[in-house]
């Protein structure tokens, strides 16, 4: 596209809605403007045909549709003629009035059409077809649209979009304005629509100054809802308070009231252990007390003993043709006693091995097992490895997506999943807010096995679940250490044992399937990983470069980080030609035959998987795009999971290359090759436990590239990602509240 970026005005009626997308509002309209019909594009949240707009924004070159005006800003009025109230009324943008009664009721009442159905809705009966009920509903529905209009124009003078005024009306209501004028902070507390910088400039453009009480109360909010995001459920009050004193400009004493006024009004909650408080917002609070209150049950009542015979396990050794371990059988045995139990270990350790005796034991009881993992890819890897259906929690639970994106669990206390057993596996990667609504639809009695390596990385969302679980010796814990005969003949298996233990791992072996390549200079480095993916991987092992290998990368940053990295590989794995579409969003250029990933749940976007059907991409979802259509602006992609979606190019900002990841992003996944580059990253990514996660991930092939020092760093780098949170001290016998 050619792109004009001098800001233009024009005035005109709408005359048709080509196209709307209810998701987001993206819309193609046509409007008569001083005789002329100009097609124009962009965000138009409940917009009709015969209302008046005024339209700020640039005149654009489409490849296809020729001349357009996209729209960056609009104004718009109700329509004020007898022609335009026929036109609105016609194109159905009041529930209950089609084309023929629209014409009856502007031919009686005329240029009063408007009046009549706000003020006077009875006299609408007079229309053939009108009941006295009915024509409440028309006047209703008219009041309503007149309502979101009014917010839509009271608030987007603060910079709020369209689509954000809908939201707040439909959170706030009619009074939305006057409610936010006199505090715009309710817009990152309880409706949760801006963030509290937003809310921040909005309180500056205001004629009156909020109440101060309202602003200390979002800003600590704020504090907290930051570091939920980076995995913290809750803070000591010790580090909130300095933070206060440096986001608010206010000083100790004054953060310090604050922080008891949100306690008293359970605004945030507090917990104090050996003498330190701890303080959490109320949802994540009530998530890890739930998990601690659901797993005291599961120790304490919930399965049925039974007493694992050795005979048992020795049939299923017989059957199966295998012969378990100590630890193995301990797993088998007090999978069998008991409610609840963790099952943990490190690569070649035996834990599928372990798993696969499980549902040996308990499918001979005649039990129900369901499996489930966090992620698709995780859900198939189980699935691969057991031989049993593997469903994403998500999925097991039947979500389904409510207003500002909630997830609503079909399952739950009130209707649990149906199972004597669940085996739920990847735990290290499930959030306390994910766990609970898990929890919350097991039924009691049920047998809860939770598998996982407590050295891999904590999950991306909040929360340390698996590592809570095991530190509080609540539950019952079989560790797996011995490394199989098998196993130890893989360099990948052994050298992240040794880097999880901070030994140094062999890098000079020329002959197994781990492999250094020293290139201290970043650009070089990076230079190697894209010929490794492009000849020599391909050549030595006939892999494909898409969906056998996958670089890792510890940052997006910098010439050996994802964002340099995918550029490279993209212009090397799929470079332009005349038969490939394009199209760029965001700054990011996209062709068919690129491998993806969507970086945020986005819970509306349809999907179909041969006969099912359902809407929703999560974070981390990797595809291929197969094709890009300019004309309806959507791209069709397969994702590694089976879901065909038709993708709207308007969500393509939630979109990346994929060729390269970042190792949280790979978090439940395993590639056949993996090529990490270890060398211009930040300091403060190098560790441990980012390195073992990484190798982890590589089922035949590990290449690491890059600077010997920089690895040995990692090594020696045992930071653990640290993490406060509640659930070990909840699950303690008695934690002071």
């Amino acid at each position: 596209m050619q792109h004009n970026y001098e800001l233009q005005q024009i005035t005109g009626v709408v005359e048709e809605i080509v196209f709307q997308n209810e998701t987001n509002s993206f819309t193609v309209i046509d409007i008569s403007s001083g005789g002329e019909l100009i097609t124009a594009v962009g965000e138009l949240p409940e917009i009709s045909p015969g209302e008046k707009v005024v339209l700020t924004g640039r005149w654009d070159m489409h490849q296809s549709f020729g001349r357009q005006f996209r729209i960056e800003r609009f104004e718009r009025y109700m329509p004020d003629t007898a022609a335009q109230y026929l036109k609105y009324l016609s194109s159905g943008a009041i529930k209950g009035i089609g084309p023929k009664t629209a014409a009856y009721i502007v031919e009686r009442f005329g240029e009063n059409t408007f009046s009549v159905i706000e003020n006077e809705p009875e006299r609408l009966t007079f229309i053939k077809g009108i009941s006295k009920d009915k024509a409440q509903k028309i006047s209703a529905e008219f009041k309503k649209q007149f309502a979101v209009r009014t917010v839509i124009l009271g608030l987007e003078k603060y910079g709020l979009s369209p689509s954000e005024c809908i939201r707040i009306f439909k959170k706030i209501g009619i009074n939305a304005v006057e409610i936010i004028e006199e505090n715009p902070y309710i817009l990152c507390m309880d409706a949760e629509i801006i963030s509290f910088e937003r809310a921040e400039r909005i309180a500056s453009m205001l004629s009156e100054s909020p109440k101060e009480k309202y602003r200390l109360r979002a800003g600590i909010a704020y504090i907290l809802k930051y570091n939920l995001m980076n995995g913290h459920t809750c803070l000591p009050i010790k580090k909130v308070i300095p933070l206060c004193v440096e986001l608010l400009g206010v000083d100790e004493e004054t953060a310090a009231e604050a922080i008891d006024e949100m306690k008293e009004n359970k605004l945030i909650m507090s917990l104090t252990v050996k003498e330190k408080e701890y303080i959490s917002l109320p949802e994540a609070y009530n998530a890890e007390k739930t998990i601690a209150e659901k797993i005291d049950l599961f120790v304490k009542f919930s399965a049925k003993e039974e007493q694992a015979a050795d005979k048992e396990i020795d049939r299923i050794e017989k059957e199966n043709g295998i012969k378990y371990q100590e630890k193995q059988r301990e797993a088998i045995k007090l999978a069998a006693q008991g409610g609840m139990l963790v099952l943990t270990g490190g690569p070649g350790t035996g834990k599928t091995t372990a798993v696969r005796g499980i549902i040996s034991y308990f499918e001979r009881k005649k039990n129900e097992i369901l499996l489930a993992a966090p992620t698709g890819r995780a859900a198939k890897r189980m699935s691969e490895l057991t031989g049993y259906e593997a469903k994403t929690i998500h999925r097991l639970l039947e979500v389904e997506w409510g207003e500002g994106d909630k997830a609503d669990f079909k399952r739950n206390k009130t209707n649990p999943l149906n199972a004597d057993v669940i085996i739920l596996d990847e735990v290290s990667m499930v959030d306390i807010f994910l766990f609970s609504s898990f929890l919350d639809a097991v039924k009691f009695g049920c047998r809860v096995i939770l598998v996982g390596d407590s050295d891999q990385l904590p999950a991306v969302g909040a929360g340390n679940v698996l590592g809570d679980i095991i530190a509080s010796k609540k539950v019952p814990v079989v560790t797996l250490t011995e490394i199989f005969r098998q196993a130890k003949e893989s360099l990948i298996v052994t050298n992240a044992h040794d880097v999880i233990d901070g030994k140094e791992p062999e890098l000079n072996c020329k002959d197994n399937d781990f492999f250094f390549m020293r290139r201290d200079n970043p650009v070089t480095a990076a230079g190697t990983v894209s010929d490794l993916c492009s000849e020599r991987l391909p050549r030595a092992y006939g892999y494909s470069p898409v969906n056998d290998i996958q670089v890792l990368c510890p940052s997006r940053k910098g010439d050996c980080g994802t964002i340099n990295l995918n550029r490279q590989l993209q212009a090397v794995l799929n470079p332009a030609n005349e038969k490939k579409k394009e199209c760029k969003i965001a700054g990011r250029l996209f062709r068919t035959g690129d491998k993806i990933m969507q970086t945020k749940n986005n819970y509306d976007i349809p999907w179909e998987r041969g006969s099912e059907t359902g809407a929703g991409l999560f974070n981390g979802d990797i595809g291929i795009i197969r094709d890009i259509d300019i004309n309806t602006e959507t791209m069709d992609i397969v994702f590694d999971d089976g879901k065909e979606v038709v993708y709207p190019l308007a969500y393509g900002n939630e979109l990346e290359l994929a060729y390269a990841v970042t190792v949280h992003k790979s978090q439940g996944s395993e590639y056949d090759a993996v090529i990490m580059p270890v060398t211009d990253a930040p300091p403060k990514l190098l560790y441990r436990n980012l390195l073992y996660t990484a190798i982890t991930r590589a089922k035949k092939l590990m290449i690491i590239v890059g600077s010997r020092e920089k690895l040995d760093k990692m090594v020696e780098n045992n930071r653990q990602n640290r993490r406060y949170s509640m659930l070990k001290n909840m699950l303690a016998e008695n934690p002071k509240a």
